[in-house]
């Protein structure tokens, strides 16, 4: 397919941006990384068939236009503009293009995703400002998980809960997902419908899935990206009975508590403060830090855990992944949890384990049970969507 696309991911502050010039393009012709905006400490990188390195005083629209200047003569004839939508609720169960129908019903279901869903949403609405009549669509996280079964997305409360605000496990990181097991499949020489997989993509957000026979029928996530793994400074499961008892003991507001489960737990919290970097955390412990270590051996654990009992899903399991900036990156961070995985002889080839996987991504020894590192690509896989859905403009 011709023309060039644009996918862009706008988070609270910061935005990143991957030109491809055609649906066949494993990598992005110019990708960009605004950090800090809304900040005096503001960044923006692009990197290349352009260069652009500039800082200061900057928000998401000054940064989108400098970009947009900067690759003028690159985004000529731009076909669409790909974004990520964290949540899609259960109006939205695959990709779409985006008119003024869709978009209002985006902003009925941000609710659900309040730190995520409105810097989507001024993603797309700055893109219609500045790259105007060009198509937009939207990819959600959401989307991949709406084969997940009742039985399994249900939460034990009343049911009417469910029907009348929509209150259920919807999970996240499914562009993800969706591609890690495609690629797997393709490593393996497969199809994805004859494969069951437990997938863990772990970054600073970190989640698990099930998928059997190519479809998600498990996950970590639910109606928040705050349930599930212990992040990098969310949570992750915790007693619902906490916010009340630290409501009455602290006399903090609601909003100052979820504010500290979703920005100041996880590794964070459980470091102490120290960091929510699982590299800073692993350089820390081993010079001798009891905090780095306690954080690290719970994240170990309770990601062993999950990845347990999702496997409840199969009745074999064909590979565990690891995906997401510690999944691909953190040899020790992948040998701790499977070893907490005491039930199922996990055997990692150390030199496989140590070069993040051979040639098909592999970890460990033959002839014990597979595990694997496959590297993700959410951009490439909102850019072929786009691609797809923008095919009545060729």
């Amino acid at each position: 397919m011709e023309g060039s696309v644009l996918v862009v991911n706008c988070g609270s502050s910061s935005l990143k941006l991957a030109l491809y010039n055609s649906a066949e393009e494993t990598t992005p012709v110019i990708e960009a990384k605004a950090e800090r905006l809304g900040t005096e400490q503001a960044s923006l990188s692009v990197s290349g068939q352009i260069e652009l390195q500039t800082s200061g005083s900057m928000d998401h629209n000054a940064a989108l236009t400098a970009f947009i200047n900067a690759s003028e003569s690159q985004l000529k004839g731009l076909r669409g503009i790909g974004h990520r939508v964290v949540h899609g609720g259960e109006s939205f169960i695959e990709s779409c293009t985006l008119d003024q129908h869709t978009i209002a019903e985006l902003r009925k279901v941000s609710g659900l995703a309040p730190l995520h869903n409105p810097m989507n949403l001024m993603g797309i609405e700055l893109c219609g400002e500045l790259l105007p009549g060009v198509p937009n669509v939207a990819v959600f996280d959401t989307a991949f998980h709406q084969t997940i079964p009742e039985s399994t997305y249900l939460y034990g409360v009343p049911y009417a809960w469910y029907e009348e605000y929509g209150v259920r496990r919807y999970g996240f990181h499914g562009t993800s997902y969706r591609f890690v097991a495609a690629e797997t499949a393709r490593r393996l020489q497969q199809s994805p419908e004859d494969l069951n997989l437990i997938i863990a993509h772990l970054g600073n957000g970190c989640s698990a899935c099930a998928i059997r026979q190519g479809k998600s029928v498990d996950t970590t996530m639910g109606l928040t990206p705050l349930e599930g793994l212990v992040m990098g400074t969310r949570s992750g499961d915790i007693d619902p009975g906490l916010i009340e008892f630290m409501s009455e003991t602290t006399k903090q507001p609601l909003d100052d508590l979820m504010n500290t489960l979703n920005r100041e737990s996880g590794l964070l919290g459980m470091s102490g403060g120290l960091s929510n970097d699982m590299r800073t955390l692993l350089e820390a412990e081993s010079e001798g830090d009891e905090a780095a270590q306690r954080a690290i051996d719970a994240f170990c654990f309770r990601t062993a855990r999950h990845l347990a009992a999702l496997s409840t899903n199969f009745t074999h399991t064909d590979a565990v992944v690891f995906t997401g900036g510690i999944g691909e990156h953190a040899a020790n961070i992948r040998q701790r949890i499977l070893a907490c995985w005491k039930n199922i002889p996990y055997r990692l080839n150390g030199d496989f384990n140590q070069s993040n996987g051979n040639d098909t991504g592999r970890i460990s020894e033959q002839g014990t049970p597979l595990v694997m590192v496959v590297p993700t690509d959410e951009e490439r896989m909102i850019a072929q969507d786009t691609y797809r859905l923008t095919s009545d403009h060729d």
